[in-house]
């Protein structure tokens, strides 16, 4: 019984330290994360890749307002990629 309830709290200790590093990943979702990607797209030449990156910032957008901040980093990592692909 004691040897499960150790188990049970050892546990729990992982994933309360594992909660803070998913929150820090998604920290790239920002107000001004989000100007740096818009500013890096629109000097792209014009092309199939730039109107990726610019779904990718829109999806972003919707994301961050909908509070999936994930989701959002998710998106802006995508465009930023294809900003550098050109």
């Amino acid at each position: 019984m004691v040897n499960k309830l150790l188990g049970a709290a050892a546990i729990a200790a992982i994933a309360f330290t594992a909660a803070p590093v998913s929150a820090a990943s998604m920290a790239g979702c920002s107000g001004e994360n989000m100007q740096k990607a818009e500013s890096a797209v629109e000097v792209m030449a014009e092309g199939e890749g730039k109107m990726t990156a610019q779904k990718e910032i829109a999806m972003a957008q919707n994301a961050m307002l909908d509070g999936k901040m994930g989701a959002c980093a998710t998106h802006l990592n995508h465009a930023l990629h294809r900003e550098m692909m050109k």
